[in-house]
């Protein structure tokens, strides 16, 4: 990808951040089939014994999983790799191996501001997702129940912005639907808020972590 440049107009853009959102097609059928399999995971019912869907996150890779549903997930999470990086102007193969667990959040689960080290891209795929709720009286207004934000990775870009400035807003958040495919690079701070249902948030988190090949080292000079 060639270095940026000024336009003919003097300007040149830096520093781009890109995430993307995709809405699986005829993913109803699939996520019950994956909310069926990740209840009896969790249960210990497939014989690898119960497991923690809500802060164990290195115990397996569900992505291995002989599943109809799973290889139905795996296909489009590698479709939607390929498509990224075809965005981002990477024109030469690129190998990669995917790493995903599942994510269980009840009442009050949330996962603190964190992103994931050793991975190149990370992504999400929503499974299950309980019907948005506005926050209580008693609450603060700006709950923003079951979100994900992300966080700006310049620190304090936005320290001198002013109204109608694109680096006014710090973060970005998403209110998920099931079946949506979110992905980002791994190095992005990011936030999960409560669950305040009484229903059970699901997901499926992935890293796509690179096969070295020296062809990624940068030319630079």
């Amino acid at each position: 990808m060639p270095a940026p440049s000024f336009d003919s107009d003097g300007f040149v853009r830096l520093w781009p951040t890109t995430l993307l959102r995709r809405s699986l097609p005829s993913h109803d059928l699939a996520n019950a089939e994956l909310l069926r399999l990740v209840t009896e995971m969790e249960a210990g019912k497939t014989g690898e014994g119960k497991q923690d869907f809500t802060t164990d996150y290195r115990s397996g890779n569900i992505l291995t999983v002989d599943n109809p549903a799973i290889g139905w997930l795996r296909d489009c999470i590698n479709k939607t790799i390929i498509d990224y990086l075809k965005q981002a102007g990477l024109t030469y193969p690129v190998n990669w191996g995917l790493q995903g667990w599942a994510n269980v959040n009840r009442r009050g689960d949330y996962h603190d501001p964190h992103n994931h080290p050793h991975a190149y891209l990370s992504g999400t795929y929503y499974v299950a997702v309980p019907p948005g709720r506005e926050a209580p009286p008693e609450n603060r207004p700006d709950l923003r129940p079951g979100a994900i934000t992300f966080y700006d990775p310049r620190g304090f870009a936005n320290m001198t912005a002013i109204r109608g400035d694109r680096q006014i807003e710090a973060e970005f958040t998403h209110r998920p639907q099931a079946g949506d495919l979110l992905l980002w690079p791994a190095f992005l701070m990011h936030f999960v808020h409560p669950n305040l249902s009484d229903e059970k948030r699901v997901s499926i988190s992935f890293n796509a972590t690179l096969k070295w090949s020296d062809d990624y080292l940068p030319r630079q000079g």
